[in-house]
């Protein structure tokens, strides 16, 4: 299992068409993407500008097919990259899970 964590700083005030930007690809990743596990993108609360995100594929394979993909040319090359100030990237290998918990199973719940 492949991880990749990608942090996203954005020019000032473009975190709004960053994010929806981000809206737009997470469905598509979904629909077409089986070797795509997870897809979180994440905005920053002190930093407006700021995304994290996190992915998760079943390989290497599948990483590069979703960086192949109409949605990845469209949203991050031709729309959200423009908008950056620096972009970070950091591969890992999934060593340890939990599974995530049923809505039932939330504390204080």
């Amino acid at each position: 299992m492949i991880v990749l964590m990608a942090r996203y700083y954005g020019k000032p005030g473009q975190g709004d068409a960053i994010e929806a930007a981000l809206q737009q690809m997470a469905p598509r990743v979904a629909a077409s993407e089986p070797g795509c596990l997870l897809y979180h993108a994440c905005r920053s609360q002190e930093h407006p500008d700021q995304f994290l995100l996190y992915e998760q594929y079943v390989d290497e394979a599948a990483l590069q097919q979703h960086r192949e993909t109409p949605h990845y040319r469209q949203f991050v090359e031709g729309t959200i990259l423009p908008l950056l100030e620096k972009r970070e990237r950091n591969l890992y290998t999934l060593v340890a899970a939990q599974p995530p918990a049923r809505p039932d199973q939330r504390a204080g719940e």
